[in-house]
């Protein structure tokens, strides 16, 4: 039987692998500010909130 925070890990793995999946990705691979890709920045800011979420998850076990 899976515990809460690792059903909840499991769902944002799960999240993880579909938001970096080649077809969502290239929705964003058009030109930004100065010609820049805005694809790199996308794939920084779905690191940092799956970083996010998998430390919210941790802390909140560790707080009950």
């Amino acid at each position: 039987m899976r515990s809460p925070e690792q059903s909840r890990l499991l769902a944002l793995t799960i999240l993880g692998l579909v938001l970096f999946s080649p077809p969502l990705l290239l929705l964003f691979d058009q030109p930004g500010i100065a010609d820049f890709s805005t694809l790199s920045g996308i794939i920084f800011l779905i690191w940092a909130l799956l970083i996010l979420g998998a430390a919210l998850i941790l802390e909140r076990h560790h707080e009950e």
